[in-house]
């Protein structure tokens, strides 16, 4: 059973991954442009990040499904052009972060 989770925790990477990479070239005309952060992008990468790294503080959803569901959000966002979705990605994982060190400082687990 653990390696068909694995399985499926990469197909949904992958999938993921082609599935940004086909809306960033749609939505993106130009090959980069560094001037602007997408507000889109950036809230999917929020969540996606929160999910995966704070899973265990959703406790009605099995831990399965939130990191299938994180690992497409974020390769959503990391298989993107090249240039797109960098910025997002780090402020996502800076959140995510900052909330996972919160919760061990309250005391949570």
């Amino acid at each position: 059973m653990t390696e068909l989770l694995y399985l499926i925790y990469i197909l949904a990477f992958v999938i993921g991954a082609i599935f940004g990479l086909v809306l960033s070239y749609k939505k993106y005309s130009l090959p980069f442009v560094i001037e602007k952060m997408d507000n889109l992008a950036l809230t999917i990468s929020i969540i996606a990040w929160i999910l995966l790294i704070n899973s265990s503080l959703i406790q009605f959803i099995p831990q399965e499904i939130i990191v299938i569901v994180s690992l497409f959000l974020v390769s959503l966002i990391i298989g993107m052009r090249p240039g797109y979705g960098r910025k997002e990605t780090y402020v996502g994982i800076i959140i995510a972060g900052l909330i996972y060190l919160l919760r061990l400082l309250i005391g949570g687990t």
